[in-house]
């Protein structure tokens, strides 16, 4: 879940992305991993959805290591933040910090690869620093 103000709007990485709504200090968590706002949603009930539905997963949920055999979804605005080889936010564990000093209205990115390895491989293979395509 989101822990500090956010809005969402036009990216130069990827359609749409997560901006600071207010400044934010280097250090500062910034999201968490919280069940009330991140749904897990397990292998097999993916596969039983129909095709929309998982093309929307495809585009916005992504396998989250500590949680094996399914999809991580957040149900915040979290789900617009793009990937960058050079983030603003590091991800440590099941929490992401602020690598450095955000202004309002910079984009917040995340490395990809930092929660699930695989997918770092993928982007780089389409574009040196792709969002998930929102």
């Amino acid at each position: 879940m989101l822990l500090v103000a956010t809005t969402v709007g036009p990216s130069r990485i990827e359609g749409l992305g997560l901006h600071a709504a207010e400044p934010i200090a280097a250090g500062t968590e910034v999201w968490r991993w919280h069940p009330v706002f991140d749904a897990f949603i397990p292998d097999a009930e993916v596969a039983a959805l129909p095709e929309t539905a998982r093309d929307f997963l495809e585009r916005y949920a992504y396998p989250a290591p500590e949680l094996p055999g399914g999809l991580s979804l957040n149900l915040d605005d979290a789900r617009f933040m793009n990937h960058s080889d050079d983030p603003t936010l590091e991800t440590v564990g099941e929490v992401c910090v602020a690598r450095r000093d955000i202004a309002a209205g910079e984009e917040l990115t995340c490395d990809y690869g930092a929660f699930h390895p695989g997918l770092r491989d993928v982007i780089r293979a389409g574009a040196p620093d792709a969002g998930r395509g929102n």
